[in-house]
């Protein structure tokens, strides 16, 4: 299945709405079970969702029914990884960044302008470093599936001006996700970072509570901050996706059987999400030009250097410690601290 600019910025598909709402109508299943997240319903990753729920539905032969809850409707981020922890809902797709609040060392892939490209991205987190975040997050009494969504690569945006280099980052007051390696990054910048979950950034920068946000192109796209943001840097300054978390009780209580046809789907999805999200991020350059948007393009060796006089890189290897930098420095190709 292809899936358009067109079809991700007017709305849901048909497979996205089939896939939310269709299964309030189905028998009465064996295990019925909620998928939250923080996403609008036509972002790759629900259309992806619940095309990957119908298909577990199919294939259990109606015993398993996943519901998914797009777009904050169960909540803030902060709430909805409560929730999972708690058994409040069963699936919930978070940032490593913001999950670090609970598993400090899921971070660890989203360190500020290591990643060269997505190739180096995906070697990375389907290999090594994955295996090492999994191990983590699993310490945390959550299970995780093995395939990590796609985010994206940030991107900032401004109402001010454009950022060209790290001189214009100092003094901005940027919207950043709950999360202490945003804070840090942007702190080594002289900017002033405001923890702000993604369900108020709207409100935010149209009040202008803060000058600015950062995002990857489709969440830039889908969430419409084109309409309250005029300047987009392509800073590429963070990788950073969604982990599929699952409450590990509710996890445990499928049988095996139910339990890989579910985590065939959802990793499979994953895999196709990641191609939507990159075909998506071509073409949204333009889309985001035609809707009033100044775009500008950075260098990545600039704002490196920047955060290595500040001490950022040494800071992070610290807190992390020598096993895991050491994964992340292999994955990236080089020393970062």
């Amino acid at each position: 299945m292809s899936i358009s600019r067109r079809t991700i910025l007017q709305g849901a598909t048909a497979a996205a709405t089939i896939g939310t709402f269709s299964v309030a109508r189905a028998q009465t299943p064996e295990f019925t079970y909620k998928y939250a997240n923080n996403l609008p319903l036509a972002h790759p990753m629900n259309v992806r969702a619940a095309e990957a729920m119908e298909k577990i539905k199919a294939e259990t032969n109606g015993r398993v029914v996943i519901q998914i809850f797009p777009n904050n409707q169960l909540g803030s981020d902060t709430d909805m990884l409560n929730q999972v922890r708690s058994g409040g809902v069963e699936f919930f797709t978070l940032s490593p960044l913001i999950l670090s609040t609970l598993v400090p060392n899921a971070s660890v892939s989203g360190i500020g302008f290591a990643f060269p490209d997505y190739d180096a991205v995906w070697k990375a987190m389907d290999g090594e470093l994955g295996a090492y975040v999994r191990g983590q997050i699993a310490k945390a009494n959550l299970h995780v599936l093995d395939k990590i969504w796609d985010n994206g690569f940030r991107q900032m945006t401004s109402s001010k001006g454009p950022i060209n280099s790290p001189a214009d980052l100092k003094g901005f007051k940027i919207r950043v996700p709950v999360s202490p390696l945003w804070t840090s990054m942007f702190k080594a910048f002289d900017s002033a970072p405001a923890s702000i979950n993604f369900a108020e950034v709207y409100t935010a920068l149209q009040t202008k509570i803060v000058d600015g946000q950062e995002n990857p192109l489709a969440i830039i796209a889908t969430a419409k901050l084109f309409e309250v943001q005029k300047y987009l840097s392509l800073t590429n300054h963070m990788w950073d996706g969604f982990w599929f978390l699952a409450n590990r009780r509710a996890w445990e209580r499928l049988p095996q059987d139910l339990r890989t046809i579910v985590a065939k789907n959802i990793d499979a999805a994953a895999l196709l999400e990641r191609a939507d999200v990159a075909k998506l991020n071509a073409g949204l350059q333009a889309e985001l030009t035609s809707k009033g948007m100044v775009i500008n393009q950075t260098k990545a060796d600039e704002f490196r250097a920047t955060l290595q006089k500040a001490g950022f890189y040494g800071e992070w290897k610290g807190k992390y410690g020598d096993e895991a930098w050491a994964i992340l420095e292999k994955a990236v190709g080089g020393k970062l601290a």
